[in-house]
């Protein structure tokens, strides 16, 4: 017998039961598509947010107000807030070569309305640098200029989220919008970022700091200072000359008593791709466990089929079939069910894959689809090795007598 025959008659067996077999692939189906979808997610939060961050810029450092990790404030010594002087500190070009620019920010959470409309975002008050420095291009109008900041003048630069909510499709240049009670004339708009389903860096309103101080947020501290090193080369050596002015100034003497944060945007993109990447090889675990248990269908279900055709077994052995000709027989079921249910498994991942899933846009991994079918074809010849080899070790005798 010819292994062309060996495969049709193999086939024959599985049309025989379609139900069961269709079941069979089921297990095997979620398995391939479960791993491929949850991988495929996982890399596009990974894309997602690396985005986000590289939107503002890979030479970026951002000091925060605060303390972090839970020291207890008592012990400190002093405890200073960030201010415009700190970020004037920071520019100095002895202290302070490689930095660029220091922009000194604060945030004001309102609702802005206009017309008929309204809708609620964060008023960022800032200095002219912050567009630069935040990655930020003017598309029409003019930023936030010196004057702006001198004068506080109530100019304001939006987003294009914030433009949409507000204005529709209508030209917001030269319009006076509300936000948080104090009327704001738009002098000019930001080219669009994108939304990465974390973080819409569009949904952004920049005034003069000097006016949002005065007006929203009162003059307290800074919620932090934008600083823009020389280049993303030199973004390390700016944090380190931006650690020693702020401790300097703040009279810090160790790590544990400094009263900010600073976040470097090459260290945080590392930091997350990786955090990332691990919840993404786990969530691939969890799916592959789906394809063990299909796995443990196909032996249970060759087991059925070796059971309901002993006497055919016999039959065929007892007319000079060789061992290896049952075994193939049997091998080539199990291979085609795991074969059938990993290909169509891939087809319905990568379809599902279109679809945006809490604001994340799935990115498919291409060796998880290589890797999820490879394995799956794999389940179908190791879990069909079993119940194979125990159909062609079958005594024609015995077969025969099976009733």
């Amino acid at each position: 017998m010819n292994i062309l025959e060996t495969i049709r008659i193999g086939l024959q067996g599985i049309a025989a039961n379609k139900l069961r077999s269709g079941l069979t692939m089921l297990g095997i189906l979620i398995g391939v598509a479960a791993v491929i979808v949850l991988m495929a997610i996982g890399n596009g939060a990974s894309v997602a947010v690396t985005s986000s961050i590289e939107s503002l810029g890979t030479n970026t450092l951002t000091v925060r107000h605060g303390t972090f990790g839970g020291d207890d404030d008592s012990s400190r010594t002093q405890f200073k807030d960030l201010t415009v002087d700190d970020a004037l500190a920071l520019m100095d070009p002895v202290l302070a070569p490689d930095v660029q620019s220091a922009t000194p920010v604060v945030s004001a959470a309102t609702t802005c309305t206009f017309g008929g409309s309204s809708y609620s975002t964060t008023v960022t008050g800032s200095w002219p640098s912050y567009f630069a420095a935040s990655n930020s291009t003017i598309a029409t109008g003019t930023p936030v200029t010196t004057d702006d900041v001198v004068n506080s003048r109530r100019s304001i630069v939006l987003g294009q989220t914030v433009i949409g909510e507000l204005f529709g499709d209508e030209d917001p240049l030269g319009q006076q919008i509300t936000c948080g009670g104090v009327p704001f004339t738009v002098v000019g708009t930001i080219e669009e970022k994108g939304s990465s389903g974390f973080l819409d860096a569009d949904d952004v309103a920049v005034a003069p700091l000097s006016t949002v101080q005065s007006k929203l947020t009162g003059y307290g501290s800074l919620d932090s200072i934008l600083v823009q090193a020389t280049s993303s080369e030199t973004a390390t050596a700016a944090e380190y000359e931006v650690t020693a002015i702020l401790d300097e100034r703040h009279g810090t003497t160790s790590e544990d008593t400094r009263d900010y944060q600073i976040l470097n945007s090459a260290s945080l993109i590392s930091t997350v791709q990786d955090t990332i990447g691990i919840f993404t090889v786990l969530l691939g675990a969890v799916a592959a466990i789906s394809l063990l248990v299909g796995g443990i269908g196909i032996t249970n279900i060759m087991l059925v089929t070796v059971t309901e055709r002993t006497r055919e077994i016999g039959i065929r052995k007892a007319i000079g079939a060789p061992k290896s000709a049952i075994l193939t027989q049997f091998l080539i079921e199990s291979m085609v069910l795991s074969v059938i249910g990993g290909g169509i498994g891939v087809l319905l991942a990568l379809l599902a894959t279109r679809i945006t899933v809490a604001g994340v846009t799935p990115v498919i991994v291409p060796a998880s689809v290589v890797g999820a079918f490879v394995v799956s074809v794999s389940i179908g010849l190791f879990f069909g090795s079993y119940p194979a080899n125990r159909a062609a070790s079958l005594r024609p005798i015995e077969a025969l007598r099976h009733e």
